[in-house]
């Protein structure tokens, strides 16, 4: 815990002070351009990946990067999208996997989730990726059928599908490759 504690206090005698007209204008000012849908995985930080502001992106953070496929009733990641799409009004919206995903591992290589029962009922969620992924075993696959996954649960969703049918949002797939920094975009059109 020290280790946060000291963190905060270089954050407010060292990185504050630098931004504080930022901070300033963010007390008042929320208008994010982009919804982010990542892993929980601590590797995976996406302010980093982007190398964005506070203020600028809206983050949800899930096992596995999944957004189950709208259901009535209200739940945190749904109320998240929606807030973010219909009151914030973000113009892009981010799903993005990552190499050596331990949710996507774990369903790969069938691993017994037996003693995580509340885990291995939230990957259910991946169900869909699994059965696109050709070949079992294969984590690299299943992660980019999963963040296409995602993008489709997402597009089930009231507010997003409002959003695309105004062209007011668009939608990204991403797979960020943790030791080489590299990002794939699954959504970008082919080259001819």
């Amino acid at each position: 815990m020290q280790n946060l504690t000291d963190g905060v206090a270089r954050f407010q005698r060292d990185v504050f002070p630098a931004k504080a007209e930022l901070f300033a204008r963010l007390a008042t000012h929320h208008a994010p351009h982009t919804l982010f849908i990542g892993c929980s995985d601590a590797r995976v930080v996406p302010e980093l990946i982007t190398g964005t502001e506070p203020g600028d992106l809206f983050v949800i953070r899930t096992a596995g990067n999944l957004v189950p496929a709208y259901a009535p009733g209200a739940d945190g990641i749904t109320a998240s999208v929606e807030y973010a799409v219909a009151a914030l009004g973000v113009r892009d919206i981010v799903v993005c996997g990552h190499s050596a995903c331990g949710a996507m591992t774990a369903l790969a290589e069938d691993h017994d989730l037996g003693g995580t029962p509340a885990v291995a009922t939230w990957l259910r969620h991946a169900d869909t990726s699994m059965a696109r992924t050709a070949a079992d075993g294969d984590v690299p696959a299943l992660v980019r059928q999963n963040v296409l996954a995602q993008l489709a649960n997402l597009a089930t969703h009231p507010s997003v599908a409002r959003a695309l049918a105004q062209g007011k949002v668009t939608l990204h797939g991403w797979v960020f490759d943790i030791p080489t920094g590299r990002v794939q975009d699954l959504t970008a059109p082919l080259a001819a």
